[in-house]
């Protein structure tokens, strides 16, 4: 069976992380007959090239390169290449330069920090960087249309035949830009055979025109709304902040982290606003990470408002051209403010001045898939390798920030009120062991309690908006057989299938097979017999439909809005007072301002608090914390019941009573007893092969091999919470260290000469945040 060595990023020749963040490059053309590129493949080193007669390459120079039969894209990296590896006689040549700007400097050296610290190859990174290479290419010009020039053309017009269509064509270009045959046509009100004519009498001759981006560059002179006091000093914190990144150039002064903490609707994205408006004008680019695409639609119409343009997007609901222009915009300049998910901090920014991590506890920020790294935490080395400030936005600090404001690494900015005269909501808990909720005719089983349900009908009364959270997609996430009790469950994993009644399916929501519901039990053959148990959003939408028949509700999930503009559509509908009941899921409760939405239940508290995940009393506050903010964000006041089987729970008391910096005072202590993160480091691998003999086997030999010594400590191996994963069987380790040992030398001579089956893969996952 073919074998590969297990690979993890090598250091680089200096410190892979203080030297990294000291180390100066100089990208001089210095003429060499060899360089180094670095390919956007899973590959750690780099491979030489030689430079053809005539062409001159510096370290970040975009090229294109033969690779066994092949063409790819690459960046000339740092370095003089190894001449003992392969001869210049037996080099192959480089074969072509994209005309784009060369990666910054500072933008190679945030690659090589990620790749050293996640232990992950640069090649991955790179890929990520270059956004499949399309940005290389300039888009195809337009074809246009003008007027002829010179004596040829005085005398084809002398002699044409004039009529009214050729008059209005003529009369468009008089003394004007050449036009696009399509626009000439439309505004000369004639058809496409009138231009050829033209053409072919030698009045009109045809010319390409370059594509513009059409980039517009924020108004940062325009005028924000009115700041309460509170936000105007935070606001001038911030752009004191941008300031001194402005004037220390070539210092560290410039660097600063600085935390955001305001309570919901406290008016946060106005005050750091601010501070992009102080970057551009000091003539810098802006960099705004959000956690989710759907978070995108009311931030663009508030940045749009503020900065009379929109920014550049760059998410996953781009298309290929969409992602040219946008990748294009960013590396030539062009693009003032960029707003993305997490991949927008690897595009390559040559004058970046600022970045703002928004929501930054969000676990969406954690890249688990190919090179694991959480978004934030990179955001703070990239900003620290550029010298200039972060600012993480937060109602809801992760622990991490906290401890680190404590210690003093971050400033700290708060916001203790809502803007205007908008209060905090009143949050209620509802034991549901003292009220069950009661069935529902013709449906069974019931998930709103009496109290939601009085509550939910007094604000359809007053014409107000109410919010049902579960935090569940689908119908019901479980279906058995009443008979014998067989779960239908995915073929793929150690998952039940959900069931999507709107949509007619069975779904796994891991590796998303699908199939119908069938009509007999597939291990009893019993007809009739399948049964869905326990709540999604569609079933409680189901109930509410039977209890509030008047009432106009709407579904709200990843799988009902998907992208921006679904996303606005929403926003839109129930600005409009056209939606009275909303029912969803987390893509509801972050990040939305509805002003006419008074009450907020949420029908399964405890749902998060499961698990064994070290980060899930946390989360749950936070998310809970998050869908509360949605209720009362103006004039009306908010109330938010809270169903819960476990009022006394840590989690359900700091919401009750407000005490949020309590909470993580008690969960900090709780984790520093506990020895786990953020006062220790883990590191996880997780094995996985279609053979579980295979991946036992392996793991065996790797617990053999385990690093032993003070501050070290091996978990497992042991199966993964999901134990198969299409169809791959998982193990997993973790090493867990002091806070102040550097895990990566000992996962790098752990895995020291290593190999792996050709089917076996390993992930190594530092920091991790799922341990699913």
């Amino acid at each position: 069976m073919p074998e590969r060595r297990a690979t993890v990023a090598r250091e680089p020749s200096e410190p892979a992380f203080e030297g990294l963040l000291q180390r100066k490059s100089s990208d001089q053309l210095v003429p060499r007959e060899r360089v180094p590129v670095l390919l956007p493949l899973p590959l750690g080193g780099t491979y030489d090239y030689k430079v053809p007669t005539g062409l001159e390459l510096e370290p970040g120079a975009c090229v294109t390169v033969p690779l066994g039969r092949r063409e790819v894209v690459g960046v000339v990296w740092d370095g003089e290449g190894d001449p003992e590896s392969v001869s210049n006689k037996r080099l192959r040549p480089v074969l072509q330069r994209h005309d784009v700007p060369p990666l910054p400097t500072v933008h190679r050296r945030f690659i090589d920090w990620v790749a050293a610290y996640s232990l992950s190859e640069r090649g991955v990174l790179l890929r990520t960087a270059l956004a499949g290479g399309r940005g290389l290419t300039p888009p195809r010009p337009v074809a246009a249309l003008r007027l002829r020039e010179g004596e040829d053309a005085e005398q084809a017009r002398a002699a044409l035949r004039m009529t009214p269509a050729r008059r209005r064509v003529l009369d468009e270009l008089a003394d004007g830009p050449a036009r696009p045959s399509a626009d000439l046509a439309r505004a000369a009100a004639v058809g496409t055979g009138v231009l050829r004519g033209l053409q072919d009498a030698g009045v009109l001759e045809l010319v390409s025109l370059p594509v513009s981006l059409g980039i517009e560059r924020p108004d940062w002179r325009r005028r924000g709304p009115k700041l309460s006091a509170s936000q105007a000093k935070a606001a001038e914190a911030l752009r004191d902040a941008v300031r001194s990144a402005t004037s220390a150039e070539t210092s560290e002064d410039g660097f600063s982290v600085t935390l955001l903490d305001g309570v919901t609707g406290s008016g946060k994205t106005e005050v750091y606003h601010e501070a992009i408006a102080e970057t551009l004008a000091a003539g810098r680019q802006v960099l705004v990470l959000l956690p989710e695409i759907a978070l995108t639609a009311q931030w663009l119409e508030r940045f749009a408002a503020r900065f009379g343009v929109p920014p550049v997007e760059w998410h996953s609901d781009l298309g290929p051209r969409q992602r040219q222009r946008a990748w294009r915009a960013v590396a030539f300049g062009d693009a003032g403010v960029v707003v993305g998910a997490r991949s927008a901090l690897f595009l390559p920014f040559p004058r970046l001045g600022l970045i703002v991590v928004d929501e930054e506890h969000e676990a969406a920020f954690k890249q688990d898939d190919g090179a694991c790294y959480h978004a934030r935490d990179m955001a703070v080395v990239r900003a620290r390798l550029g010298k200039i400030p972060i600012v993480l936005a937060s109602a809801t600090p992760s622990l991490e920030s906290v401890m680190n404001v404590r210690d003093g690494r971050y400033g700290h900015l708060e916001l203790t009120q809502r803007h205007g005269s908008a209060g905090l909501p009143q949050v209620e808990l509802v034991d549901l062991k003292r009220n069950i909720p009661k069935r529902v005719e013709d449906l069974g089983q019931s998930w709103l309690s009496d109290p939601l349900r009085a509550r939910l009908k007094e604000t359809f009364a007053a014409g107000e908006q109410a919010m049902l959270f579960l935090n569940r997609r689908g119908y019901a996430p479980l279906t058995l057989c009443r008979r014998c009790g067989h779960r239908l469950a995915c073929p793929n994993c150690t998952a039940w299938l959900v069931e999507h009644r709107l949509a007619a399916r069975l779904q796994c929501h891991h590796c998303g097979f699908r199939s119908r519901l069938p009509e007999r039990c597939p291990e009893c053959d019993a007809e009739g017999s399948l049964a869905a148990c326990g709540p999604g959003v569609e079933r409680l939408g189901e109930e509410v439909r039977a209890l509030f028949p008047e009432v106009r509700s709407q579904v709200v999930s990843s799988d009902s809005v998907m992208g921006p503009q679904a996303a606005m559509e929403l926003l839109q509908a129930v600005g409009a007072g056209e939606v009275d009941l909303l029912i969803g899921t987390q893509i509801v409760a972050k990040g939305h301002h509805f002003p006419k939405l008074t009450c907020v239940g949420v029908v399964d508290a405890d749902l998060g608090l499961t698990g064994g995940d070290l980060r899930a009393a946390e989360r749950s506050f936070q998310l809970l914390h998050q869908v509360a903010g949605r209720s009362g964000r103006a004039e009306r006041a908010g109330r938010v019941l809270v169903q819960t089987y476990e009022p006394e729970h840590p989690v359900m008391q700091a919401l009750a009573s407000g005490e949020r910096d309590r909470f993580l005072e008690s969960e900090a202590e709780v984790r520093r007893l506990a020895g786990m993160p953020p006062f220790s480091r883990l590191v996880a691998l997780v094995l996985s092969d279609p053979d579980p003999e295979r991946v036992d086997e392996l793991c065996a030999t790797l617990a053999r091999r385990a690093p032993r010594g003070e501050g070290i400590e091996v978990l497992g191996p042991a199966p993964a919470p999901l134990a198969i994963l299409r169809r791959r069987h998982r193990r997993r380790f973790l090493l867990r260290t002091r806070r102040e040992m550097a895990p990566q030398p000992i996962i790098r001579d752990w895995l020291a000469g290593l190999r792996l089956p050709g089917s076996l893969r390993l992930q190594i996952d530092v920091d991790p945040y799922s341990f699913v």
